[in-house]
Parts: structure tokens; C-alpha cells; sequence
């Protein structure tokens, strides 16, 4: 069983970071917390693998303090893996996919939307640490009981499609360039990602953890 968690949250945190390297080439949004990283990308000059690091242990500090059940070993492959699987994914679907035709986005974007929630459903259920961002949402609704899942990942969502935006903008973007991290992809996620992650969880996720 042990074996079967680690694989789990190993499988689902590099299927993440791959569906991220998807969305980018689709280039009609990111999902939200991608999209405050996008706005950071834009105001901080260093690389987005260490920017990566450097947000997701602030976000370890919020979750060390104040709930610990959610960080684990899952946990710190996101941490210290997930930015840099992303850029070397976008880098090499640039050499695969070049200059994409719209159809090709929209099923980029359609591909990467359902492999996120399915990466997150993994390495969620597996329950041996959470990503950094994904454990607000639980703590939001899990310890501290604010709402169900699926509508505190929809708030703690919103909030960084905002706040992406408006780093964005300061960071030197133009209006013309927000949809590129704030689109229609981002709207869809924004929504979905909650309920859409909850329905692997049921339907895939847990039965292959209690496999026999």
C-alpha cells in the first residue's frame, strides 16, 4: 500500500507539471495558480523553477504552521520539481508544435485541463502531502470548515487570477497579452478544477487505492 501511494503522488505531481507545460503552448490561459506565477514570471528576472521554489515555501510556512497533515513527501517533489518539468516540457512541445493552429490550442487546452485534475486527483489521494497551493484550499475547508472543497479551491482560484492579472500588468505586460495567462483556459479551471478533481477522486483515484 505504501508503494502504491508513493507511486501515486510521484505519477500525479510530474503528470501536473506536464499538463502546465500543455497549457502554455495552448496559449489561452493558465490555470489560476499558474497565472499568479505567470504575473510573478513578468515582475521577477529570475528563473520560474527557482521563482517556483521560492513561492511554494511560503505557501510550506502557511501549511507548516498551521495544519502539517498535508506535507509529505508529495509535497516537496512539487516543491522543488514541478517549475522545472514545466519549463523543459514547454521547451520541448515549442520544437513539436510550432506556431499552432487555433483547433490545436483549444485541444491543447482541452488535454491539459483534464490531465491537471487528474495528476492532482492522484497525489491528493495518495495523501502523502499535498501541493503547497492545493493545501489552502483543503485546510480552507477540511480544518478550519469555511465550505466544501471544490467551492474553497473556486475562492483560493479566483484570488490568484486576480492577483495574477494585476502582477501581470505591473510586471510591463499589455492588456493585449492577458489572455495568453488569463483566458478562457483560466475561466474553464477557475470553475471546473475543483469538481472535476473531485470526480477522479471518486471514480478513479480512491478505487485504485483501495485496489486489492
Amino acid at each position: 500500500m505504501k508503494t502504491r501511494r508513493i507511486m501515486m503522488s510521484l505519477s500525479g505531481v510530474i503528470i501536473c507539471a506536464i499538463s502546465v507545460g500543455i497549457f502554455k503552448i495552448a496559449a489561452l490561459g493558465v490555470d489560476p495558480f499558474q497565472s499568479l506565477m505567470s504575473g510573478l514570471d513578468k515582475l521577477i528576472s529570475i528563473p520560474f523553477g527557482t521563482l517556483y521554489v521560492i513561492v511554494n515555501l511560503l505557501l510550506l510556512t502557511f501549511s507548516l504552521v498551521v495544519d502539517r497533515h498535508n506535507i509529505g513527501i508529495a509535497t516537496f517533489i512539487n516543491l522543488f520539481l514541478l517549475g522545472y518539468i514545466t519549463q523543459f516540457t514547454y521547451d520541448y512541445l515549442q520544437t513539436v508544435i510550432v506556431n499552432p493552429s487555433m483547433l490545436v490550442r483549444m485541444l491543447c487546452l482541452l488535454v491539459g485541463i483534464v490531465i491537471i485534475c487528474f495528476g492532482s486527483a492522484l497525489y491528493m489521494t495518495a495523501d502523502l502531502g499535498v501541493s503547497t497551493y492545493d493545501a489552502v484550499a483543503i485546510v480552507l475547508s477540511g480544518k478550519w470548515k469555511l465550505a466544501k472543497f471544490q467551492y474553497c479551491r473556486i475562492g483560493t482560484d479566483l484570488v490568484c487570477v486576480v492577483a495574477g492579472t494585476v502582477i501581470f500588468l505591473i510586471g510591463g505586460g499589455t492588456v493585449e497579452q492577458i489572455p495568453t495567462i488569463v483566458g478562457v483556459g483560466t475561466i474553464i479551471t477557475a470553475f471546473f478544477m475543483g469538481p472535476l478533481i473531485e470526480f477522479f477522486n471518486v471514480k478513479f483515484a480512491r478505487p485504485l487505492l483501495n485496489k486489492k
